[in-house]
């Protein structure tokens, strides 16, 4: 055993071996100087900015996707393709290093690790490996711009499914775009409370639900959807009872720990929410296509 484990070493570092692998090793660490810095300051964000907390979950699930899928047995390179997606990187990786823009730059990455996969492995394992590329794509903090077109609306739709549900319990309710007027207290749904944090993650978990439990697109774009819807809902069903809390409990209620506990309880719901809708469809789905290949096998 030992004889063995020796040869199986000297095999592994003699030089032939060593310059089969070169091209491989400097790849990995022109990548790693080029995409150094936007991988510090992308790490960073996720661990300091609670609108970026997600990628701390999304980035080690795609490793361990990219590991769970393997290699497909027809696997070959596409050394072309490959060269133009690295160039492609390259470029954008310099370009937005000089306007300073953070999305982009931290894109160039995926898109180089993209190219490196179809250099080495090929489109197809490009395409295999879809996943997990998505999710470290959606792990990528949006755009300022985008964060500020999508902030506003989502506040004032928050606002009013907030205040027609304040309503509904016979609260006087005077709304001003995000400013919510109770009994003795105005309610201000602040960016923080748009929704938007809490839609991305449930997003990038309807994906990941849906690529893992059903077989069809029509199946996981109907998850998908369910995220969207299940992530407004909440987020309006929070705007309501912090109302509630505040006009019937505690003023106290609607400000610092406690808000910042009932928002993470109310993740929770949403995500048991979204889990439970994709069981839902699994089940009509496995149905279907149990039904179809009865169907199928039938004289």
């Amino acid at each position: 055993m030992a004889e063995r484990s020796i040869a199986e070493l000297n095999s592994a570092i003699s030089p032939a071996n060593l310059a089969g692998r070169a091209p491989l090793l400097l790849a990995g660490v022109a990548f790693a100087v080029l995409f150094a810095e936007p991988a510090y300051l992308l790490a960073r964000d996720w661990w300091n900015d609670p609108e970026a907390g997600h990628g701390l979950l999304l980035a080690p699930v795609s490793i361990w996707l990219v590991w769970r899928a393997g290699v497909r047995a027809d696997a070959a390179p596409n050394r072309f393709l490959g060269i133009g997606l690295l160039v492609s990187a390259i470029l954008l990786r310099y370009v937005s290093g000089l306007a300073a823009e953070l999305f982009t730059m931290r894109f160039s990455m995926v898109l180089a690790l993209a190219g490196l996969t179809t250099y080495y492995l090929g489109l197809r394992q490009l395409l295999s490996w879809w996943l997990p590329f998505t999710l470290f794509t959606l792990a990528i903090p949006l755009p300022e711009v985008i964060k500020s077109a999508m902030t506003l609306p989502l506040q004032f739709r928050a606002s009013r499914m907030g205040a027609a549900l304040l309503e509904w319990r016979n609260i006087p309710v005077e709304l001003n775009g995000n400013v919510i007027q109770v009994p003795g207290r105005q309610l201000f749904v602040t960016e923080a409370c748009s929704g938007l944090r809490s839609l991305t993650a449930l997003v990038s978990l309807g994906i990941l639900m849906g690529a893992l439990w059903l077989r069809t697109p029509v199946a996981r774009i109907l998850v998908l959807a369910a995220a969207v819807g299940v992530a407004l809902m909440v987020n309006a069903v929070r705007v309501f009872m912090t109302g509630f809390l505040v006009v019937f409990v505690d003023p106290k209620l609607g400000e610092g720990f406690m808000h910042i506990t009932e928002g993470w309880l109310l993740f929770l719901v949403s995500l048991a929410l979204t889990a439970g809708a994709a069981w839902l469809i699994g089940v009509i789905e496995g149905r279907l296509h149990r039904k179809r290949v009865a169907a199928e096998a039938a004289p």
